[in-house]
C-alpha cells in the first residue's frame, strides 16, 4: 500500500521523507530540486511487537510497512504543464492516500513558491490541481461514453449522466469524495474512475520548532481547513525530525525523555498513514519470528492467512486466536492458554487490531 506526499515545493516534503525513511532525496532551496518521485519502504512502529519480541526473543523481528512515495511539488497549472508538469500527477494516481505537507512557519530564508506562507491558499492550489487532472480524465469518459450512447445503447445513458454530474461538481471546486450518489449504480460508476480526488487526505502541518508545543496561526488555520473537508492533522517540525535522526538511538531516546516525548512527530504520522489506508495488523508469534502482518480492516481469517501463504488460505482449517491485551497483562502465552483465552475461529472471523493467531491447516 502506498501513501503519496504531496504539497508545494520547499514545504519540507524531502525532508521529511528522507528521515522516515533514511533516503537520500535532493533538498535545496530553490524551486523543483526533486524532479523524479522517490520511494521509500518505512516500518510501522508498534510497541506490541516490541513487548511480544521481549517475551519470545526471537531470532527475527518483523514490523508491518508502508509504502510512502515523495511525489516533486506541484504549483499552479501543473495539470497544463507548469513547473515540472503534469507527469507527477500520473504518480499520484498510482498512489492509495495523500499525505498533504503545508508549510506553517516564517523563514525569510526559505522561499515560497508564491512569496509568502498562506496555508489556505496553498492547500487551494494543490487541491485544485488534482481537481483540474479528474476533471481532464471525466472529459475523456464524457467523450467517449457520449459515442457509445448516441450508438443507441441506452444503458450507457445514466452513466453519461453521472460523468456529466460529476464533472460540474468538480467545477465547482469540490473533490470527487464528497459527491452525493443518487443510486448503487453511480457508486459502481465512480469505483471504476479512479480519481485522485476520491483518495484519502492526511494534512501535515510542517511547524518550527516554536509550533511543535502551540499551534500558531498558520496550524489553527489548517486545522479549520481540515476539519470543514473531515479530515486530520499531524504537526510535524521537518527540520527537528531531521536534527533528531543525526542522533544514536541511545541519544535519541534520552533526547527525547529530557523532552517529555514519548513518539516523534514523524513516528505519529507513520502510524496515522498506516490508518489512513484502512490498515491494521495482526501477529504471529514464535521463538524463529515475531511478526506483524499488514491487512485491510474487517479481513476474514481464510484472507488474513493468506497473507502468511497461499497455502494458508487454500487449506485453511481453523485460527488460534488471543489478543495482545491478555498476553500482555498475564505475560505469557501459557498464562493465556490457562485462563482459558485462546479462542479457536473459523472462516467467518473477522480479524480485530492486535489479534495473536496460529493457523490451522491442511494442503
Amino acid at each position: 500500500m502506498k501513501l503519496g506526499i504531496v504539497g508545494l515545493p520547499n514545504v519540507g516534503k524531502s525532508t521529511i521523507f528522507n528521515v522516515m525513511t533514511h533516503n537520500k532525496a535532493q533538498t535545496n532551496n530553490y524551486m523543483f530540486s526533486t524532479l523524479e518521485p522517490n520511494v521509500g519502504i518505512v516500518n510501522v512502529p508498534d510497541e506490541r511487537v516490541d513487548f511480544l519480541a521481549s517475551i519470545y526473543k526471537p531470532d527475527k523481528t518483523t514490523y508491518a510497512t508502508i509504502e510512502f512515495v515523495d511525489i516533486p511539488g506541484l504549483v499552479r497549472g501543473s495539470n497544463k504543464g507548469e513547473g515540472v508538469g503534469n507527469k507527477f500527477l500520473a504518480a499520484i494516481q498510482q498512489v492509495d492516500a495523500l499525505c498533504h505537507v503545508v508549510r506553517c512557519f516564517d523563514d525569510a530564508d526559505l522561499l515560497h513558491v508564491d512569496g509568502s506562507v498562506n496555508p489556505v491558499r496553498d492547500v487551494e492550489t494543490i487541491n485544485l490541481e488534482l481537481i483540474f487532472a479528474d476533471i481532464d480524465m471525466i472529459e475523456r469518459r464524457i467523450e467517449k461514453t457520449a459515442k457509445t450512447a448516441k450508438s443507441g445503447d441506452k444503458a450507457y445513458i445514466p452513466m453519461l449522466k453521472f460523468y456529466d454530474d460529476l464533472k460540474e461538481h468538480l467545477l465547482e471546486g469540490k473533490m470527487a469524495r464528497s459527491f452525493k450518489f443518487e443510486n448503487t449504480d453511480q457508486e459502481a460508476y465512480m469505483s471504476d474512475l479512479f480519481l485522485i480526488t476520491l483518495k484519502p487526505i492526511l494534512y501535515v502541518a510542517n511547524v518550527d520548532e516554536q509550533g511543535m508545543s502551540e499551534d500558531n496561526d498558520y496550524t489553527k488555520l489548517l486545522t479549520e481547513i481540515a476539519a470543514a473537508e473531515g479530515n486530520e492533522v499531524i504537526k510535524v517540525c521537518a527540520k527537528f525530525e531531521e536534527e533528531l535522526s543525526a542522533l544514536d538511538k541511545d541519544e535519541k531516546t534520552a533526547f527525547l525523555a529530557d523532552l517529555g516525548i514519548t513518539e516523534t512527530g514523524l513516528e505519529r504520522l507513520i502510524v496515522k498513514g498506516y490508518k489512513l489506508l484502512d490498515l491494521m495488523s495482526f501477529l504471529t508469534v514464535g521463538k524463529k519470528e515475531v511478526r506483524a502482518w499488514t491487512i485491510r480492516n474487517n479481513t476474514t481469517a481464510p484472507k488474513a492467512a493468506g497473507k502468511i501463504h497461499s497455502d494458508f488460505e487454500r487449506g485453511f482449517i481453523r485460527a488460534e486466536v488471543f489478543t495482545y491485551d491478555d498476553i500482555k497483562r498475564l505475560g505469557s502465552y501459557n498464562a493465556v492458554k490457562e485462563k482459558g483465552l485462546v479462542r479457536s475461529e473459523g472462516k467467518n472471523y473477522v480479524f480485530k487490531d492486535g489479534d495473536i493467531v496460529l493457523f490451522r491447516f491442511n494442503v
